[in-house]
């Protein structure tokens, strides 16, 4: 009897542990139960910020319901933040989550953020509207994401979307701010005194005021979504800190508001470098809530500075900036390879300096790194790794050398996910979420993706851009590289030409890539929209067969 009694206990035992471990298990890998509904509400309709951050999530069977692009705010116009309020109410019903940029429904985008003259009771009217908008769809969860205002380091900088005064106080003004936030962390010199002295007097006061003013208005709804995430209306809200620097006014303001949430934790809220991968981290967040995941990365660098490199437009060593993003997505950092869901491999410069990809040194030519860090990858391809590029040697396009390393050891289409855009933090945070999501797509999706950066961050940015920047000149009509104006056709035509001559040099033929069209949405150089695949029907070139 004693042995029957003992046998029912252990098949008892047996059955209460399968019964525990089954959800546990299942809950990593749950999918999710027919198409879900994810609203995007992007800061702008720039391709990288909008369709190409959307079309990550489309990829894994998600319903992503983005506002029509000429509702979104572009360079020209500023954007409708009343009409993205009601089409947000008469899109909410039904979906599962949103992600939505603050700044929009703010200012109507991140340009209107730094151009818009609303006055503070019409922002905070419309930042405290997110409370009312909860209690109407207590359900749906809110990932929101807006901006700490950037400080450009000069006029030229600025890109045209600071006020008319930034062309000519600029410089001024950047200095004055990384004075007046030197002053609260240190203290400044006798000289330093004087050159602030002189800057107050030097800038006139009334651009300075109407700068300043603006900036006291987005603090001041920085700290209401703050209260707001303490109130449990957002699920997550992060505050990325656009273009900056170790001293400036975007840091001081950073500093002010990470301590107003500081309470929170990274598991609720976020100040931290970067702004335009924050939709696509956000995005990802959203998923792996709703799958009940949480993916785990393991990072490594190139050799040298790696870790420790301050890239340009960043106030932090890039290691803090890569686990500001990992905490945002709603993964953990792991130390072993062997235990992780992405491998992220961070091409650093030695040296610690980010160059930019227009650089005569970024000409293709092997240095001091690139061929270790080409071994690296091989290695971790070899091993099984899932793999993903975070390519921030130089800012705003590849490293031609890196890319010729992958191109010739057949590394291309082996690795999960690439980036090398604009910043150092896009680039990162932006792979960083695609890579996570990567697991759960189809090897096809996943060669889409790659095909996607590699025309944009490769081919164009680090290649095309600077070429055609330099044909300007040539071309008839008015223009220039930032407002391409009357010499747009040609530079369609030529970018075009160049961009498909480009692809049959470096890429495996593929379907996706026998038409090909390059066009500007913003009227200028800086960023383009590259139209791939056999739907494109291209008004300029035809890649042949």
């Amino acid at each position: 009897m004693h042995f029957l009694k003992s046998r029912f206990t252990i098949v008892l035992t047996i059955l209460c542990v399968a019964l525990v471990a089954v959800p546990v298990a299942s809950a990593r890998h749950k999918e999710p139960a027919g198409p879900q509904k994810i609203i995007y509400i992007p800061h702008d309709n720039r391709p990288i910020s909008d369709k190409q951050t959307a079309a990550v999530v489309e990829k894994l069977g998600y319903d992503v319901i983005v506002p029509p692009t000429d509702m979104l705010g572009s360079r020209d116009n500023l954007g409708n933040p009343d009409a993205l309020w009601t089409w947000l109410e008469e899109n909410a019903k039904g979906a599962d989550a949103a992600v939505i940029s603050s700044d929009s429904m703010l200012y109507g985008s991140l340009v209107g953020s730094r151009k818009h003259t609303y006055t503070q009771e019409q922002v905070l009217d419309r930042a405290k509207r997110f409370r009312t908008f909860h209690k109407e769809f207590p359900k749906l969860k809110l990932y929101a994401f807006g901006s700490i205002m950037r400080t450009p380091r000069t006029g030229e900088a600025s890109g045209h979307e600071e006020p008319e005064y930034y062309r000519n106080y600029g410089a001024d003004i950047f200095r004055y701010t990384v004075l007046k936030d030197k002053q609260e962390v240190e203290g400044l010199t006798r000289r330093e005194k004087k050159e602030y002295s002189f800057l107050e007097k030097l800038i006139p006061q009334k651009s300075l005021q109407d700068w300043l003013g603006r900036r006291t208005k987005n603090f001041a709804a920085n700290e209401e979504f703050i209260r707001q995430t303490r109130d449990n209306v957002f699920s997550y809200y992060v505050l990325g800190r656009d273009d900056n620097a170790p001293y400036s006014q975007t840091h001081m303001e950073s500093r002010h508001l990470a301590e107003e949430g500081k309470d929170l934790g990274k598991t609720q809220f976020q100040a931290m470098a970067g702004i335009d991968e924050i939709g696509m981290l956000m995005l990802t967040r959203s998923i792996n809530d709703m799958r009940k995941e949480m993916p785990f990365v393991y990072t490594r660098y190139n050799w040298g500075r790696g870790e420790f490199t301050v890239p340009s437009y960043s106030d932090e060593p890039i290691r803090d900036s890569i686990a500001s993003a990992i905490a945002a997505a709603g993964g953990m950092a792991v130390r072993s390879p062997e235990k992780a869901d992405l491998v992220l491999l961070v091409n650093t410069n030695p040296n610690g300096k980010t160059g930019e990809a227009n650089d005569r040194a970024n000409d293709g030519t092997p240095r001091d790194g690139t061929k270790y860090f080409a071994d690296i990858v091989n290695d971790c391809v070899a091993a099984g790794y899932p793999v993903a590029i975070a390519d921030i040697a130089y800012a705003n396009g590849s490293d031609n050398a890196l890319m010729k390393e992958l191109k010739d050891r057949g590394l291309l289409f082996k690795i999960h996910a690439y980036a090398g855009w604009n910043t150092a933090t896009n680039s990162t945070g932006f792979v960083i979420g695609e890579g996570m999501l990567i697991k759960h797509m189809k090897p096809e999706a996943v060669d889409d993706l790659l095909v996607t950066r590699y025309l944009d961050d490769w081919a164009y940015q680090a290649n095309v851009r600077n070429t055609m920047a330099r044909q300007l000149t040539w071309l008839r009509g008015d223009g220039f590289y930032g407002s391409l104006d009357g010499k747009m056709d040609a530079v369609k035509y030529r970018s075009t030409r160049m961009m498909t001559r480009f692809v049959e040099d470096n890429l495996p033929p593929m379907e996706s890539l026998e038409e090909i069209e390059v066009t500007f949405p913003w009227n200028r150089m800086f960023e383009s929209d590259i139209l791939h695949g056999p739907h494109v029907e291209p008004q300029y070139f035809t890649m042949k067969k």
